[in-house]
């Protein structure tokens, strides 16, 4: 899930040519999906979607899952939304929060596209403006969250995170590899340390248990968590 370009070109095409290999024997052509992209590069949105491979891992993620009610935040143009829209039952649900505007309008017509926007309630804001409107609107709570966005709010959208799930739900949250640069602590790179402080709160959260995977592809070096809400007892 990742969006960033490794120095090393020779190991960056082996891993891309993996990838077009692995999505040739496992996921379908899909022209929707194609066009979403392709809607995306034309718009100007930056190329930071997720792989086909990474989608479809979404997508059965939450069919594992059983979901019916996920959040997502940092929706770009919908792509990732298709993939997790379709493995969502009828009268599923998934809320879509993207701050930029141009983004929220090329992902609207993305998904209206594809048939999906009965399943798709897009908000456009910064999530952290539009997330408490959740609590009130979503009371039965979300199955998954992923989360996608600007990576300095990471430890804030754990927290809301914690807020809108149940135990069971997951929590996935991309980017966190940074190609290695997650290591370096006394990074200067605001993205590097939001991501750190994330994976630390999930970490040490009493609620949460997890774990995080590298991964390479033709977006890179880069990596996801997942972590799944606990039930702890209420001690009296």
């Amino acid at each position: 899930m990742s969006h960033l370009n490794n120095s090393n070109t020779a190991q960056s095409a082996i891993w891309g040519q993996v990838d077009d290999y692995m999505n040739t024997l496992l996921i379908p052509n899909d022209p929707i999906l194609q066009d979403a992209l392709q809607a995306n590069a034309e718009a100007g949105l930056p190329s930071h979607d997720v792989t086909p491979n990474q989608g479809k891992f979404l997508q059965l993620l939450l069919q594992i899952q059983g979901a019916s009610r996920v959040l997502e935040i940092g929706t770009l143009g919908g792509y990732s939304t298709i993939w997790m829209a379709r493995a969502l039952p009828e009268h599923g649900r998934i809320v879509s929060i993207e701050s930029e505007p141009k983004h929220a309008e090329v992902a609207q017509a993305n998904l209206t596209r594809a048939g999906l926007m009965h399943k798709v309630d897009l908000r456009t804001g910064p999530a952290l403006t539009t997330l408490p409107d959740l609590q009130e609107d979503y009371p039965e709570l979300f199955d998954l969250i992923f989360i996608d966005a600007d990576k300095p709010s990471n430890p804030d959208y754990l927290r809301w995170a914690l807020r809108l799930t149940r135990p069971g739900s997951l929590i996935i949250g991309d980017n966190i590899v940074r190609d290695g640069e997650v290591i370096r602590s006394h990074s200067e790179d605001a993205r590097v340390q939001g991501v750190r402080t994330f994976l630390e709160c999930i970490g040490s959260h009493p609620k949460l248990e997890a774990t995080a995977l590298q991964t390479v592809g033709s977006k890179g070096y880069d990596g996801f968590v997942i972590a799944r809400v606990k039930d702890i007892p209420v001690t009296k």
